[in-house]
């Protein structure tokens, strides 16, 4: 989103006085889903392009793991692809600080490939890159399983502010089944790596894991959001 604000937390040496400046939940909500990245265009319907961070974010987030990829699969050696996908991966970094674009995501995907890189190296083996990936996967799946038991889907975190309805979904039982079963779909591209992904890895098959994680990353992760921006559409007169 354009502007990214959050709100300010109190002084604490303002004592009670400072109750009203406190940020509440929907304070936290809110500045959450503001820095997730959902965009909805101007037709109203969720913009999956500029969600994923546009052309610019989908480069960043593709090109240091098929640069991985495509060099191990074909000579072999490890550092050279290491290498390869962490320089891509700041090379991002310092375009983007040369263009006085935002270092977020980037930087993001510099610290990611870095720990994959440190991980492999550590162990020699080139399919070690995307260990990292498996376990950030179920811990997706995991907080966001929490968040549909405690009935606080993230979908209804991301997606009901961007659609105006800030928290009053949750005194909505429809309203918050929906945005429920939107989360499961989310939770279920992050299972469906898992499912796919973890049987190349224990065949320790580089090319084939790699080219799944590819195609099982953004544009897996864009139909999903998108899936659950459709399922979730408040209905006309939707009742608690």
């Amino acid at each position: 989103m354009s502007e990214r604000t959050g709100s300010e937390l109190p002084d604490p040496e303002r004592g009670n006085g400072a109750s009203a400046e406190q940020p509440t939940f929907g304070d936290v909500a809110g500045a959450y889903a503001a820095r997730a990245g959902v965009e909805r265009g101007d037709d109203g319907q969720i913009d999956v392009l500029k969600s994923v961070g546009g052309v610019r974010g989908l480069a960043e987030a593709i090109v240091p793991g098929l640069l991985f990829t495509l060099i191990f699969t074909l000579t072999s050696e490890l550092y050279l692809s290491l290498g390869a996908a962490v320089v891509s991966a700041a090379a991002f970094s310092v375009a983007n600080l040369v263009q006085k674009r935002p270092l977020m995501q980037s930087l993001t995907g510099v610290i990611g490939v870095a720990i994959c890189a440190f991980v492999a190296l550590r162990s020699g083996s080139g399919t070690e890159f995307f260990l990292p990936g498996f376990y950030l996967n179920a811990a997706y799946i995991l907080v966001f399983a929490v968040s549909i038991a405690v009935r606080w889907p993230v979908a209804g975190l991301l997606f009901g502010f961007i659609r105006g309805e800030n928290l009053e979904w949750r005194a909505n039982r429809k309203r918050t089944r929906a945005y429920a079963l939107a989360t499961w779909i989310i939770i279920a591209v992050f299972a469906l790596r898992l499912g796919v992904q973890l049987p190349l890895y224990l065949a320790d098959n580089v090319g084939a894991l790699g080219t799944m994680r590819l195609a099982m990353g953004v544009p897996l992760y864009a139909l999903g959001l998108w899936l659950a921006w459709m399922v979730s559409r408040p209905l006309p007169q939707q009742s608690a």
